[in-house]
């Protein structure tokens, strides 16, 4: 299929939709249909998948809700693509979407463009609302940019001839950075969360006030040199660095190494990704790692993980555009960082915070007000982005969250210790 050409002089919300939508397709390009259909575990999600649930947002909450007499696309979509919003209606189930061969991707990139020409063809007629929807839908999309990623990478990591979807660039050699600098803070109240201008999923807010300890975070994150170090000396083998779940999980699960690491067969580490599988870059940060993993390093290395209001007070002057991020199709991967302290990028960072609501939260009314809050239970915090966040996606504010034991995102570690 050719790529959708697009005016260059929309508005630039309309602009940021457009591009949006072709980024989504210009990632699946290299994929089969075989590709694009497979579930290769629950938390993942088929390719195909990802781009019919973003177009059923658009379509659902924008056009269906908002241009008079809209017929759906297909009648059947809503049951296949809605994710979990329950005001919805039923819907199928999650790990069972990688039985839903039809429609073809063919079928669903179709779908893609019927929804993106018909919001287009509305626009002028679209309320205000409407377009706060839009842009709601634009960062949605941008979040499944990157769960496409991760969900593809781990689906060719499960195929044993281990499959490169993109080929994989010329590197230049770096040094080994030296050992974590650390930026002090003295403690004392802060102000954290959004601040109410522009655009923010409504978990980063109201802003509120903290008071901090004094403390101080790393000016990096741990590299895989130093995960090497880790593995070496007992780090998967000793019980006392390691949280009680953890230590359960690493027993239980057989886990000795970051996900999609292996030992060569002429020694050292290699790592599996969108390019295949490499050598390590014991400079690069060390990314597919839990928060267990994460705690039981940090335990290790004499520190603790940030608060994410510790993390957010460090990182609220740095540029949240800037760094290692998605700005095309190709084969991401976290890169040595040019200059500290790099907050933005590359991998995103655990902190040791619970996703709970910060005081005063209140969810949406109606169905989008199930985006965030149904979830802030039993997750941790993560900050900072990844090399598979679409760039400009980003705030200091923003807050990421996932399970404990989760680790099939470009997850890494960013020390923080007391003083």
């Amino acid at each position: 299929m050719q790529d959708i050409q697009y005016e260059p002089a929309y508005p630039p919300l309309q602009s940021r939709f457009a591009g949006v939508r072709a980024l989504s397709e210009a990632l699946v390009a290299p994929l089969s249909d075989a590709d694009a259909s497979v579930q290769s575990m629950p938390d993942a999600s088929p390719a195909k998948w990802h781009l019919a649930h973003t177009s059923w947002f658009f379509e659902t909450f924008v056009l269906r809700d908002h241009v008079p007499g809209y017929t759906l696309h297909d009648p059947r979509f809503p049951f296949l693509f809605n994710s979990y919003y329950e005001a919805e209606g039923k819907r199928h189930a999650r790990a069972r979407r990688g039985m839903v061969t039809r429609p073809t991707l063919a079928e669903v990139l179709a779908y893609r463009r019927a929804v993106t020409e018909a919001v287009l063809a509305h626009w002028a007629r679209l309320p205000p609302y409407a377009l706060e929807l839009v842009e709601l839908g634009c960062h949605h999309e941008q979040q499944h940019q990157e769960l496409l990623l991760t969900d593809i990478l781990h689906l060719f990591s499960e195929n044993p001839i281990e499959p490169a979807l993109w080929p994989a660039p010329r590197k230049q050699p770096v040094a080994v950075p030296p050992p974590t600098g650390w930026i002090e803070h003295g403690g004392g109240i802060v102000e954290v969360g959004h601040d109410g201008g522009g655009f923010a999923f409504d978990c980063e807010g109201p802003r509120h006030r903290v008071l901090l300890n004094p403390h101080a975070i790393g000016d990096r994150t741990v590299t895989n040199g130093e995960w090497a170090a880790f593995i070496a000396d007992g780090g998967y083998r000793e019980p006392r660095h390691w949280l009680s779940d953890g230590w359960a999980w690493v027993q239980r699960e057989g886990i000795t190494t970051p996900l999609y690491w292996a030992e060569g067969e002429g020694g050292g580490w290699t790592r599996f990704g969108l390019d295949g599988r490499r050598p390590i870059d014991p400079a690069a940060p060390v990314t597919h790692v839990s928060f267990f993993e994460a705690d039981a390093y940090a335990s290790w290395a004499g520190a603790r993980l940030p608060t994410e209001q510790e993390w957010e007070a460090a990182a609220a002057g740095e540029d949240a555009c800037g760094g290692n991020q998605l700005d095309g199709a190709g084969p991401v991967e976290p890169r040595p960082a040019a200059a500290a302290p790099a907050f933005f990028g590359d991998v995103w960072e655990w902190t040791g915070s619970a996703y709970r609501p910060y005081p005063g939260f209140h969810a949406a009314e109606g169905a989008v007000g199930e985006y965030n809050g149904k979830f802030m239970s039993s997750q941790f915090v993560l900050r900072g982005g990844s090399c598979a966040t679409p760039r400009g996606h980003l705030r200091a504010s923003y807050r990421n969250f996932f399970y404990p034991h989760q680790r099939w995102q470009f997850t890494g570690v960013r020390l923080a210790k007391d003083l």
